[in-house]
């Protein structure tokens, strides 16, 4: 190169280094643009039923006992459902819930089971089991059809009567009682005898109970959610902070809010007393890694909307449904399953009642305490 073109060169450089800043500026302006509008195109909007019949081949029943303060719930899939479950806290009680993990080998499952009764409480599944296998619903194994039904349940013991517990008749009764209209909300079901700001103890807590929400984004995508709300920890609606049930102060007015004053009462607390349930479902299409990721990713929505959670005295699980083949992406659906979760679980409080003295959130005054 003679002196001639570095010169030229030189000029070129540092005419293109004077437009560096506008042409950064140029491509943040178009990035931010392209996002403003696929986010637009993503928003979320509320179904007609918000609930989770809001996705089609769905259908939830449930089994009130309101005397004895229990109950449970079934999530029927008849045709099938792509599955996968996720697991927190320090207190599960399971069934089934080993072969939702993505390396075994059955595909789809038929119903899910949610009830109280504590572990008395699995034997409903036996009951949808039964109602299934009746209909010829269930994995082909040769000589029979065997219904793949996970159940999980909740501690609610302490309220009612001890006494009585979902049966298999109950398990039957829900599945008779199933539907695919709106669910029935509150004290119904596994959310009967549901409780939650336990971090005084079950003498200052509050009514919890069953809950419902879903959202639909572009594509005809929807994504629904189911829970049982029986926490350790208080109840915030995320969209507010505040706090809409919980351990109630000493002076009979509002929460306690500080959890170091709450501490040594978790410790103390036996583990397995409670427990939040939910279930996820979406008409996209997932494979069962794909159904893991979203139950994990759900849980978000517990952690926005209970404080404290996932805590040693918890058995909190998720499970997560695909029943459809619109694509979508899995990490969308996720972030989706965490924001109806959250909306569900306020729901939930918000349709509980009082039960055997134990107050809703509805008959509480909520002036804030500390």
């Amino acid at each position: 190169m003679n002196r001639e073109d570095a010169k030229n060169a030189k000029t070129k450089n540092k005419f293109f280094a004077a437009f560096a800043p506008s042409r950064l500026a140029l491509v943040n302006f178009g990035w931010t643009l392209a996002s403003s509008i696929a986010w637009r195109r993503r928003k979320a909007i509320k179904t007609v039923k918000n609930s989770l019949t809001d996705v089609p081949g769905i259908k939830v029943g449930h089994w009130t006992d309101c005397e004895a303060a229990t109950g449970c719930t079934v999530v029927l899939c008849p045709a099938g459902a792509v599955a996968g479950v996720d697991v927190r806290g320090g207190a599960p009680g399971t069934r089934e819930t080993d072969l939702l993990d993505p390396l075994c080998s059955v595909e789809k499952i038929h119903a899910i089971v949610l009830s109280g009764g504590s572990a008395f409480g699995l034997a409903s599944a036996d009951g949808v089991m039964q109602w299934l296998e009746e209909r010829g619903i269930g994995f082909n194994v040769g000589v029979a059809r065997v219904p793949i039904v996970p159940a999980a349940i909740l501690f609610d013991l302490g309220l009612g009567s001890a006494k009585v517990r979902p049966t298999a008749a109950s398990g039957y009764a829900a599945c008779e009682a199933a539907g695919s209209d709106g669910v029935a909300q509150g004290n119904v079901g596994a959310g009967t005898g549901a409780t939650v700001g336990k971090l005084l103890g079950p003498l200052r807590a509050m009514k919890g109970g069953l809950g419902c929400a879903s959202q639909q984004i572009e594509g005809g995508v929807i994504v629904a959610a189911l829970v049982c709300v029986n926490a350790v920890g208080n109840i915030v609606n995320p969209h507010t902070g505040q706090i809409i049930a919980g351990a109630r102060a000493l002076n009979g007015h509002g929460f306690v809010q500080e959890l170091s004053r709450t501490a040594s009462s978790i410790a103390e607390m036996a583990a397995g007393t409670n427990t939040t349930l939910a279930v996820i479902a979406t008409n996209a299409a997932l494979t069962k890694v794909g159904a893991t990721k979203v139950a994990q990713m759900a849980h978000d929505g517990l952690a926005r909307a209970i404080r404290p959670v996932h805590t040693h005295a918890d058995g909190d699980i998720v499970f997560a449904l695909s029943l459809g083949d619109k694509p979508s992406d899995v990490t969308r659906i996720g972030a989706l399953a965490a924001d109806v979760l959250a909306d569900a679980v306020v729901n939930a409080i918000r349709a509980a009642e009082t039960l055997h003295g134990l107050p809703a959130a509805r008959d509480y005054t909520q002036t804030t305490s500390t």
